[in-house]
């Protein structure tokens, strides 16, 4: 068989040299490109259609889970790996519905990787056992798509006429999204409530 030919897309420079010297060693892997963030990711995806891609969840521009689904798009043939300190399980969810066949935490020992990336070359998929197990006993998101839209850009601290301008909605309408949001979270401000729902892994 093939070597496996894998693009790498991490913004931390020396997690992402320490990967590549890694899977180096290995006789049936080929890192065929590397990316910084996940627009270049798509960019270096695209113009060499690797077998796998293994992606930072929390990269500029584009992050892990964008990325993700922008490969359908790119290379649909190339399987993706989501690399992610933050193991929350919702984002787990949020990661299979954007098409990854693996979630690692980068937790996980280095030496795992190699058999991981074999694993969904050969069509397998791999999710880290302490996530897995916490997703089956989380609760579901009681927010609406819109309340979760509203809640992302309220994260940076963003006002209500800056929300409205980046989700194309009315002032009144994002005020009326966030205050039911607000209440469903037993929060006492927009950015409070946008914080728990980060730290759940809905947004």
């Amino acid at each position: 068989m093939n070597a496996i030919r894998v693009v790498l897309a991490d913004d931390e420079l020396l997690l992402r040299e320490a990967i590549v010297t890694l899977l180096g060693l290995e006789d049936d892997i080929d890192i065929v490109g590397t990316a910084r963030d996940g627009e270049e990711a798509i960019k270096v995806i695209r113009q060499t259609r690797p077998d796998v891609a293994v992606l930072d969840l929390e990269m500029p521009k584009l992050d892990g889970l964008e990325a993700a689904a922008a490969v359908r798009t790119a290379s649909a043939d190339t399987r993706v790996v989501l690399l992610t300190r933050h193991a929350r399980p919702a984002v787990l969810r949020r990661a299979l519905d954007a098409g990854a066949l693996a979630f690692v935490t980068k937790a996980t020992s280095v030496k795992e990787l190699p058999h991981i990336l074999r694993t969904v070359r050969n069509g397998g998929r791999y999710v880290d056992g302490s996530v897995a197990t916490a997703a089956l006993s989380e609760s579901n998101c009681p927010l609406t798509d819109r309340e979760i839209e509203v809640l992302r850009e309220a994260l940076d601290g963003a006002t209500i006429r800056v929300i409205a301008e980046r989700t194309h909605l009315a002032p009144g309408t994002v005020r009326n999204y966030i205050s039911t949001a607000m209440t469903k979270l037993g929060a006492e401000t927009r950015v409070a409530a946008a914080r728990t729902a980060w730290s759940e892994g809905w947004i």
